[in-house]
């Protein structure tokens, strides 16, 4: 809980007081970057390169509870996901733009808190902080981050791009981020019932962090600049591979089979699950939020995605005709649905 004897009201720093106030460590680290904060806007050089543009917002209530969301895991995971929406286009991150809504529940401190989260993340994923707005609002935290990539265009990667006898492929595991929702929020109820237990998070890393703390697979992009692969068709898994996948067929014209017994599932959400009565195959279709890549390859590139550990091949690209299915382990075939976050229904 934050010591009220130290809180420092926002009133009294005022709107640019605050900006220069929560900026004032803010490091330029790209020589693109001509202004950053500071002005009325900011100036980036985009020599010969494409930009590549992405905005997400963040909402209290909605896209996380203070109840169990530490403040700086908060301002990483507001750079994280956006930087994974620019990934996902085969993409480099370089600049960002914050801009936050907030009550005055919130002190200065706890806006600190969330800074460092920030400038950590944007130190992290090697992304200069450019500027941003503050404004107030009637209840609760809003966080919107602009992010700015860039790429030869030849070098991207669209949803529209996958081809009849292309491998599907995702990194990582999935599911995870759902399990370790799900186990935050017992543990928030258990909390209200009674105040004096404490939670039972112990040997729970690996899920919690998913969903508190994602990253965003900047990793597996300079990989394939690396061994020079283009993804005939990628997108990031925030809200189910099930989701991704149908946006990707819908708009390549395809049909695709996933194999279930290539689904990648860590050991923690495949045993959390299991206490939870879930099943675990459901949450990696469903979960969303793992912020991990789900990409279309040829073929021709197989040899050079097996070398990566971090790589699953779970499917093929099939005929639009034979539409979207799951196999299971006793060769049955399942249409897949998407069942995942919907940002209009969700709750």
């Amino acid at each position: 809980m934050e010591n009220q004897q130290n809180r420092t009201e926002i009133a009294q720093l005022g709107e640019f007081g605050l900006i220069d106030h929560l900026t004032q460590n803010t490091e330029i680290k790209h020589a693109s970057t001509l202004k950053g904060i500071g002005d009325d806007a900011a100036v980036v050089d985009n020599s010969h390169q494409v930009s590549v543009i992405s905005t997400d917002m963040l909402v209290e209530g909605v896209h996380f509870d203070m109840m169990y969301t530490p403040m700086q895991h908060l301002g990483f995971k507001a750079i994280a996901v956006n930087v994974s929406d620019i990934c996902a286009m085969n993409a480099k991150a370089t600049h960002v733009l914050v801009s936050i809504a907030i009550s005055n529940r919130y002190s200065v401190e706890a806006l600190e808190a969330l800074y460092e989260g920030i400038h950590h993340a944007c130190a992290y994923f090697d992304v200069d902080l450019i500027g941003g707005d503050t404004t107030t609002s009637l209840k609760g935290l809003v966080i919107s981050v602009t992010a700015f990539g860039a790429a030869n265009e030849q070098q991207l990667s669209y949803r529209n791009g996958a081809k009849e006898g292309d491998l599907i492929c995702v990194t990582g595991d999935l599911g995870a981020a759902y399990v370790g929702l799900q186990l935050l929020e017992r543990e928030k109820n258990i909390y209200l019932e009674n105040p004096n237990i404490q939670p039972d998070l112990e040997n729970k890393k690996h899920i919690i962090g998913r969903i508190l703390r994602p990253e965003a697979r900047q990793d597996i992009i300079q990989y394939f600049a690396e061994k020079n692969i283009v993804p005939t068709a990628m997108m990031d898994i925030s809200d189910g591979l099930s989701s991704e996948l149908l946006h990707i067929c819908k708009q390549s014209a395809c049909g695709a089979i996933i194999y279930e017994t290539a689904i990648p599932i860590h050991a923690e959400t495949y045993a959390q699950a299991q206490i939870f009565n879930i099943d675990p195959l459901v949450c990696a279709l469903n979960g969303g939020e793992d912020y991990e890549l789900v990409f279309t390859i040829p073929q021709s590139a197989a040899a050079a995605i097996e070398k990566h550990e971090g790589i699953s091949v779970i499917g093929k690209i099939v005929a639009q005709s034979e539409g979207v299915r799951l196999k299971s382990g006793n060769d049955n075939y399942y249409p897949l649905e998407a069942q995942g976050w919907n940002a209009f229904t969700s709750k």
